[in-house]
């Protein structure tokens, strides 16, 4: 899948690819859950291997494990976006520029860290994964604005704020190799990723104020995303992808209903 999409990616982005999808609504809509294979054992989210902290082999392999799949389904996410939403919307061509490049990025991650897990001595199917991603993606299947201000910001952003201290900790344990590819190669293209999200949420929201479209934004989030979004958050790297404060903060606290709900 990582070689097909950067084959794809390639040819699209060299301009060998003329028409970015079929004229008249022709076509065929994408399947509600991308084709995957049995290799890794899919569970419920809190029934996964605890990651630990990375100070033995097998916690350093659980954690990169566990961002190469993470890496996995972001390329499907990315693909899912394009074929879902850029035809049916009208999307301009820069928009489907923007979401093939994050999945050739996202493609590499995958390859990267997956080379990486196998030179740990370890494999991509030696610990169990959840469909998370997947089923916040579902839950958005038909609303672009929905699948932008959840999976290409939020999720996006929340991968933002945990890197760093993976990166010190995997640092810490002794994998330099580890901790020099997210922090030279994953961390600054995924700050890329989180700013493509926002910018064709902004795009969706053109002649509306910005103040209405970060309303819009906190609505949409509310009603898509499970909880409160949970600090601490990385504010250097979020503002860095245009993400500000004013987009996040007040969905880290409960809203005046929900803390009346509370009280009840």
């Amino acid at each position: 899948k990582a070689a097909l999409t950067e084959r794809t990616a390639r040819r699209w982005l060299e301009g060998r690819m003329a028409r970015s999808h079929c004229p008249h609504g022709s076509d065929p809509k994408p399947p509600d859950k991308p084709a995957r294979d049995n290799r890794v054992e899919i569970v419920a989210s809190g029934k996964t291997q605890r990651l630990g902290k990375g100070g033995t082999l097998a916690s350093r392999q659980a954690i990169i494990h566990s961002l190469t799949h993470i890496e996995n389904w972001a390329v499907d996410l990315s693909w899912d976006i394009i074929a879902r939403f850029g035809g049916a919307r009208n999307m301009p061509r820069e928009f489907f520029d923007d979401f093939v490049r994050v999945a050739q990025e996202e493609g590499k991650h995958f390859s990267l860290l997956n080379k990486r897990l196998e030179a740990m001595g370890s494999h991509y199917g030696a610990f169990s994964a959840h469909d998370g991603l997947w089923e916040s993606a579902t839950a958005s299947a038909d609303m672009l604005e929905a699948r932008l201000a959840v999976e290409h910001c939020v999720h996006e952003a929340r991968g933002l704020d945990v890197l760093p201290q993976t990166i010190a900790r995997l640092r810490s344990g002794g994998d330099a190799e580890s901790a020099d590819l997210l922090s030279d190669i994953i961390y600054p293209e995924e700050i890329s990723h989180c700013a493509a999200g926002l910018r064709w949420f902004k795009f969706l929201h053109e002649g509306s104020s910005h103040d209405a479209t970060v309303a819009s934004f906190h609505s949409i989030v509310r009603a898509h995303f499970y909880g409160l979004l949970k600090p601490p958050f990385n504010d250097e790297a979020r503002a860095l992808a245009g993400f500000t404060s004013e987009w996040y903060l007040p969905l880290s606290m409960p809203t005046p209903k929900l803390q009346q709900s509370a009280s009840e």
